[in-house]
């Protein structure tokens, strides 16, 4: 096939895709393209193994499903990654805890050290059949006389400008997207950056398979164990409240407080232990981007970004890149026509992040729970299944608008427990929900009034348990 691109110069389409940045999203569709038989050409401003900007590594079930069936986990060798089969959500004197759901035969999670994980992406996709350019940057997009990208034009170091065509270009270029910048692609759904976080790695800490996590007094503390006998240490604090404490040693201090307050035992095991790195901070805005358009397509952090703070990211970023190769195959095997897979890809990755995004942007403003909500916690450590579902939320498992039903939350209220005295308020709640019977001729029930008033305190969520359907 040929084409002439805006500078009148005819030539012919050299790879089916190429994919800027070869990171995880940007690596696994390679991985995936070329495993199907497609010319794929992968390029990075890094020689690999490289270092990237801070993440907690943490992948859910459902990546390390991928990780797994993609053959990347193999590609771990020479390190101790533990799998962590139980997540905690402690807030203030009432907590819950729950083994994760199964995915696809996985029902754990993992924290592999990321240099590594990055080089086993980067090795796979390469030995499936995909060209890398390490130390290559793109700086300008082809168009052809349509408006329809078809290549790029960029550096590599030490070779000078080059230029290659495609049927289809890729940005995976993290979430200040040169992609995505230059084909304008629109921002929706933006929410400013919501909360700061300061963590770290720890040795020597007892490791049990767990992710910690808690809310109390204006802060997010979290731990799980990650790689080669280390531990993740961290705080969350609302962006407003994020302190600065200055050296690695003062932040020592403020950390092990926040977990003090928590978890004294924690904190107590961390005093008689050391730090093993830096901390490091993050603080990510959170949006949505236009995931495609003619010739181009955005896929992993370029595409949608959302605070760390549910450590989703890795998780997104491989399933958001399982549905663009799906659909790309489809279309470079004449299967389907290209524009109209692209703009599949884009209504499907919408589907696959909107709701976990509204729930992770309620989830980073870390306010402190309600005495109502922490009394639905405790009633959902009593539930043989409400306890589960809230930590496959959390872990991306389980859908939001499963989770936020009236069904769901109808039957929570079944678990609440007396003993210790409820809040006024929960128990009006429940004698809406199943003291009165309705009344016929009134537009609202009670039932259906207790279903508003519980929802006006599940933030985003709310919308969805008024939306789904009733008992």
């Amino acid at each position: 096939m040929f084409f002439f691109d805006v500078h009148g110069q005819r030539g012919a389409f050299v790879y089916d895709a190429i994919v800027v940045g070869a990171r995880i999203s940007g690596a696994s569709v390679a991985l995936l393209l070329a495993r199907a038989g497609h010319r794929v050409l992968l390029v990075d401003r890094a020689r690999f193994p490289s270092p990237t900007s801070s993440s907690t590594n943490l992948i859910h079930p459902p990546g390390v499903a991928r990780l797994r069936e993609w053959g990347v986990l193999d590609r771990l060798t020479g390190h101790t990654v533990p799998r962590i089969h139980s997540y905690r959500l402690q807030s203030g004197p009432v907590g819950l805890e729950a083994r994760l759901p199964e995915v696809r035969g996985v029902d754990y999670a993992m924290s592999p050290p990321r240099l590594a994980l990055d080089e086993a992406f980067v090795r796979c996709a390469v030995d499936a059949g995909a060209e890398l350019r390490e130390q290559t940057s793109v700086q300008e997009l082809l168009y052809d006389e349509h408006g329809t990208v078809v290549g790029v034009r960029g550096t590599t170091k030490g070779a000078g400008t080059f230029t290659e065509r495609a049927r289809v270009v890729i940005g995976a270029d993290g979430k200040n997207s040169k992609v995505a910048q230059l084909v304008s692609a629109a921002k929706y759904r933006e929410r400013p950056v919501l909360g700061k976080s300061l963590w770290t790695y720890w040795e020597d800490l007892p490791q049990p398979d767990l992710v910690r996590t808690y809310r109390d007094h204006g802060r997010h503390p979290f731990t799980w164990p990650t790689h080669d006998g280390l531990t993740i240490v961290g705080v969350a604090w609302p962006t407003a409240d994020f302190p600065v404490p200055g050296s690695d040693e003062a932040t020592d201090k403020v950390v092990t407080d926040a977990l003090a307050d928590v978890d004294p035992e924690l904190a107590d095991q961390m005093r008689d232990t050391r730090r093993a790195d830096r901390w490091l901070t993050g603080a990510v805005p959170n949006f949505l981007r236009t995931a495609s358009g003619p010739g181009w397509a955005l896929v992993g952090d370029a595409g949608a970004t959302r605070d760390p703070i549910t450590a989703s990211g890795i998780t997104y970023a491989v399933l958001g890149a399982e549905l663009l190769a799906a659909a790309l195959d489809e279309a470079l095997g004449g299967g389907l026509p290209m524009a109209r897979a692209l703009a599949r890809y884009g209504r499907e990755r919408d589907r696959l992040v909107t709701e976990h995004y509204e729930y992770t942007c309620d989830y980073a403003r870390v306010a402190d729970h309600s005495a109502e909500e922490r009394a639905l916690i405790e009633a959902m450590s009593r539930s043989p299944w409400h306890a589960r579902d809230m930590i496959g939320l959390f872990a991306t498992v389980v859908p939001p608008r499963e989770f936020y039903s009236r069904a769901n939350f109808r039957a929570l209220f079944d678990f609440l427990d007396d003993r210790g005295g409820l809040p006024p308020k929960i128990r009006m709640l429940r004698w809406l929900l199943h003291g009165l019977p309705a009344v016929p001729g009134l537009p609202v029930g009670p039932a259906d009034l207790a279903d508003r008033l519980v929802a006006a305190n599940l933030g985003p969520m709310g919308d969805l348990l008024l939306r789904s359907a009733r008992p």
